[in-house]
This record gives C-alpha cells, structure tokens and sequence, in this order.
C-alpha cells in the first residue's frame, strides 16, 4: 500500500490564560489568525503549510507539563533570524542571544510565550 500523502501540520498548545497566548501571538509575532474555534485560536505559519493552534487548557495537571526541559519547543524556521530578533526585541520580549551550533549547524535564538512554552527562531546553515 502507498503512503498517503499529508497536507498540513497543527502542533497545540493549551493555556491556562488563553487570552495572553493569543494575543502574544497575534499582536507581537503577528501571525495570521487562520481559524477562531472559540476556545481554539489556529494561526498560520508564513509559506509553511504548518500551523500553530493555542487552546484553552481544559484541565489542569491533565498530563505532564510539557512546558519543562525535555518537553515542547515550537520552532519558527527562517532565513532572517537577525531580523526576528531584533522584531522581538524592539516589542520587549525577554529573548537569548543569537547563537550559531556548530553541533547542528543553525544560528538560533529562543523566547518564551505567555504560557511558558519555549519558542525558537532558526536558520539552517547547512546548504543540504
């Protein structure tokens, strides 16, 4: 049997204040709102295909908190990471330095959102 093929992704994330989430998201990273479920926000990723989906967290200790060390980081991949940075830093979002890995071959930067999920914005510097 042939794999079929996959059109978009959504990765979610649940707030317990959703109204922060959301408007982090739309009024200082400014992503596009693709679809207001009410208790769910799903915004799209420029030119990706991906989107990013923020839900009110229905129960809380659910499940683990994926907002630890080892849980979720939602990555932003971009050949402007400089300009990103300096976006975030000008609406005074505490953000690390810019750093190039030489172990993956990316220059990246990280940032948490209201609800304490840690986003990063990369480039690849890897040509392949």
């Amino acid at each position: 049997m042939q794999r079929p093929s996959l059109d978009q992704q959504i990765t979610f994330l649940y707030a317990e204040d959703p109204q922060a989430s959301w408007g982090f998201y739309e009024e200082v990273l400014e992503l596009p709102l693709a679809r207001d479920q009410g208790s769910v926000r799903i915004y799209a990723v420029d030119g990706s295909g991906g989107f990013l989906g923020v839900c009110r967290a229905s129960e809380a200790g659910r499940c683990s908190n994926p907002r630890v060390a080892g849980g979720v980081v939602f990555t932003f991949v971009t050949q402007d990471v400089e300009g990103w940075h300096a976006f975030l830093a000008g609406k005074g979002i505490a953000l690390s330095a810019l750093e190039y890995s030489a172990t993956y071959r990316i220059t990246h930067f990280f940032f948490t959102d209201p609800a304490g999920y840690t986003l990063e914005v990369q480039r690849f510097e890897d040509p392949a």
